[in-house]
């Protein structure tokens, strides 16, 4: 019996430990292992909760992490949480206005795994539910989706009208207003919705004419967001039209990122819409400026903090558009905020403030009897856990997964000279990484010793494996 207690201890040390950087940058490596740590701890039953303080019921929670990372790391808890917010794997379901984000991560779940028939039957799932959401969420006045902004299910994310003076609940959906807008962040998930879907038919070798569809509509949605939120003279995204048809000016961070990412905005439109974006020291906040009702001493929850898994998506953007100085930023941002002392002080919290880079949950009216309620940054947050992750994978590595093989475009910034990433598990291999050097210009590229033509490995790659990539 001791015996079976001490091996069971080392495996769970050992799944706990797993993937690990090594970069000479001791808060670097050790916020990455504490990330992975976080993604485990807040498995529970096989599926992954939103962080310590709840529950897994989210599906945009769900839809991010699996993108994020917990797909490659963890591919049966991300399959297995994938599938728990969906109603009988059938549609999608939970909070309805963004909820097609999942077919996002369900389309780079495959992409990662290769597990044809989950992209069968994700396929299915996400084109009822595009027809559905196609039905009762769409205004075809302006070729837009209607609906709150992607994750801000607190009304503190909304300026009046759509915030109603004098109801005291905290969730958008019991502002009646909130109903009819239409929000940048949300209309840019569709538009990767309908690419989603798309790729995923013909990964599928489905109907081409299913397809062209698909892409039609996507085409149609990019030039009505353009028309609607984009501002030709300043070169700006605006952040939603409210029910009057009245344009918000702030900047949402979460919007931008997507609209870059997803190719909304490109070339240089999209490298100073990146560049131009206002950040704070520790990081772009959710929404900026404060909505009148708000301030540097009273920010509002969803309003202007900092919320990092949308920095791991502004980060994200950045690369999309070689803006390799904004990337390093949030990266910097990333670390000090779950590590040092005054702030995370080795946790990834849910919110923190701008200003000082402590964890600051914001005010949001909770109730008549809480108003102007200064609510908590809930600790080890998946999704900001997952966030960091996805800076290291896709940003500093740089691998994108494709069906039959993994691309690598990594970037060294400046005070990191090497970074090894240890045992990540790949399909049915075991890779070590290796990266010499600085910037993003490959040199050479090596597996097992043995030179490259190109940059990438196959993923039909068995058994254990040792890349080293050399940057100039």
């Amino acid at each position: 019996m001791k015996n079976i207690l001490v091996i069971l201890i080392v495996l769970f040390t050992q799944n706990l430990m797993g993937q690990q950087i090594i970069s000479g940058n001791p808060s670097m490596d050790a916020a990455f292992q504490l990330a992975v740590r976080t993604v485990d701890i807040n498995t529970r039953r096989g599926i992954l909760a939103a962080g310590g303080d709840y529950g897994g019921e989210w599906t945009r929670d769900i839809s991010i992490n699996s993108w994020n990372g917990v797909s490659l790391f963890r591919p049966n808890v991300a399959e297995a949480s994938l599938w728990s917010v969906t109603i009988h794997k059938d549609t999608i379901g939970q909070q309805y206005w963004d909820k097609i984000i999942w077919s996002i991560a369900a389309c780079n779940h495959y992409l990662v795994t290769g597990d044809k028939a989950f992209l069968a039957r994700a396929y299915m799932c996400s084109a009822n539910t595009m027809k559905q959401l196609e039905q009762i969420t769409f205004d075809a006045r302006y070729g837009l989706f209607m609906g709150p902004s992607v994750f801000n299910d607190g009304i503190a994310g909304y300026p009046e009208p759509v915030y109603e003076p004098g109801n005291y609940s905290s969730s958008v959906l019991d502002h009646k207003n909130s109903l009819s807008i239409k929000c940048l962040s949300t209309n840019c998930i569709y538009y990767g919705g309908y690419l989603a879907l798309a790729q995923m038919n013909n990964l599928l070798k489905g109907k081409p004419e299913d397809s062209q569809v698909l892409l039609q509509k996507a085409g149609l949605l990019k030039a009505n967001i353009l028309k609607n939120f984009y501002d030709t003279d300043t070169n700006t995204l605006n952040y939603l039209i409210d029910q009057n048809g009245k344009v918000d000016y702030s900047q949402e961070a979460l919007g931008i990122s997507f609209a870059v990412m997803f190719g909304v905005i490109e070339g240089e439109k999209a490298k100073l819409l990146v560049e131009n974006a206002k950040v704070s020291d520790f990081g772009i906040p959710s929404i900026t400026p404060d909505f009148p009702r708000y301030s540097k001493n009273m920010p509002g929850r969803h309003n202007n903090l900092i919320w990092p898994f949308i920095n791991g998506f502004f980060a994200n953007a950045a690369l999309t558009c070689g803006n390799y100085k904004t990337f390093s930023h949030e990266l910097n941002c990333q670390i000090h905020l779950a590590m040092d002392e005054d702030k995370g002080n080795y946790n990834f919290r849910e919110i923190y403030n701008p200003n000082t880079g402590k964890p600051d949950g914001g005010y949001q009216d909770w109730g008549a009897e809480h108003l102007n309620y200064h609510w908590e940054s809930c600790k080890l947050q998946t999704w900001s856990a997952t966030a960091y992750i996805s800076m290291v994978i896709k940003g500093l590595v740089g691998m994108k997964f494709n069906e039959n093989s993994v691309t690598f475009n990594p970037y060294l910034p400046e005070g990191i000279r090497t970074l090894k990433l240890k045992d990540l598990t790949y399909r049915n291999s075991t890779l070590n990484i290796s990266l010499e050097g600085k910037g993003k210009m490959i040199s050479s590229f090596t597996v097992d010793g043995k030179n490259q033509k190109g940059n990438s490995i196959s993923s039909a790659l068995k058994g254990r494996h040792s890349i080293v990539i050399v940057l100039k």
